[in-house]
């Protein structure tokens, strides 16, 4: 376990909340993403007070060395804090530290030439279309009633079939009734995008609100819980889970690997990435080119299967 932390000075804390408050409303963070800042650091600031002998003011942080950075990574790994962890640690102190520097005017080169440590990205672990298609055909069986049953293949069929994230899915209002040829998705980041709406998309949503038992008003949540409230992520990663057993599929078969596989499969039919980056909505190309990292490796498992000359 890591060292206790302790508490960083009130002008660190109050410069960390202004900041905090500058992500939400300037950048349209989301609250995951300025609660896992906040924590990371706050940590990170905590560990300064006990690291430098007390709480300093916020230009403590402009007198930071590549030593005392040092000293901080050492104490995260002894925590057990994994390279891919300490790497969004070290990135979220950055932003702050960055911001600071800013307003402040001091001189944080210690802390911005500080390397990430490296690990292995993984990728995505698509579904295969034939298992896109059975989970979608599978997925209304696992609630009790017919309605409840509807509306979870409404939303399954959004996240392959429109390569929605399930943030952005179950974050749509009746606002976006009556449905037309595209949606309107506000994303990360506060950024919207319009994305193609399948037939079967706008007929298994349809067939979801004429069977839906509860009240619909433009500026309800457009699914709904069984009590009526607004259907939540971990009901989905229910359905998902004991879908993906009763076909047999891996614990890689989460909703978000069916957006994984919208995009895969559609690289793989030949589709742009470009176009590809607009409809998952990432913000840079390169968040979209690791699909064609899988494409690539399905490519050469056909290679050496088919090739004649891949087994001599």
């Amino acid at each position: 376990m890591s060292a206790p932390r302790a508490l960083p000075s009130a002008a660190q804390r109050d410069a960390l909340q202004t900041w905090l408050g500058g992500l939400t409303a300037l950048d349209g963070a989301s609250e995951h993403t300025v609660a896992a800042y906040a924590h990371d650091v706050g940590q990170f600031l905590g560990f300064l007070a006990a690291h430098l002998g007390g709480a300093g003011g916020i230009g403590q942080i402009g007198q930071l060395g590549q030593s005392d950075m040092r000293a901080w990574m050492a104490q995260e790994r002894a925590g057990g804090i994994g390279s891919r962890t300490l790497a969004r640690k070290l990135s979220a102190v950055k932003s702050f530290a960055r911001w600071l520097a800013e307003r402040e005017g001091f001189d944080i080169s210690a802390i911005l030439a500080t390397r990430a440590p490296k690990y292995a990205r993984t990728l995505p672990r698509p579904l295969n279309e034939q298992a896109a298609r059975d989970v979608i055909a599978l997925v209304p069986l696992q609630t009790r009633s017919d309605w409840e049953g509807l509306r979870d293949a409404a939303v399954v069929t959004l996240l392959y079939g429109c390569g929605l994230r399930i943030s952005e899915a179950l974050a749509l209002t009746a606002s976006a009734l009556p449905l037309g040829d595209s949606l309107r998705i506000h994303g990360k980041g506060g950024r919207e995008r319009d994305v193609p709406l399948l037939p079967v998309a706008r007929i298994a949503i349809s067939a979801y609100l004429r069977a839906c038992p509860h009240v619909i008003t433009p500026d309800s949540a457009l699914f709904r819980a069984s009590r009526g409230g607004p259907l939540n992520r971990r009901h989905m990663a229910k359905v998902m889970e004991s879908t993906r057993l009763q076909l047999g599929l891996p614990a890689t078969a989460t909703p978000h690997a069916l957006r994984h596989s919208f995009a895969t499969h559609l690289l793989a039919a030949g589709g742009d990435l470009r176009a590809i980056q607009e409809l998952l909505g990432h913000a840079s190309l390169q968040s979209t080119q690791v699909y064609t990292a899988i494409d690539t490796g399905q490519l050469m498992e056909i290679y050496k299967t088919a090739h004649p000359r891949a087994h001599l």
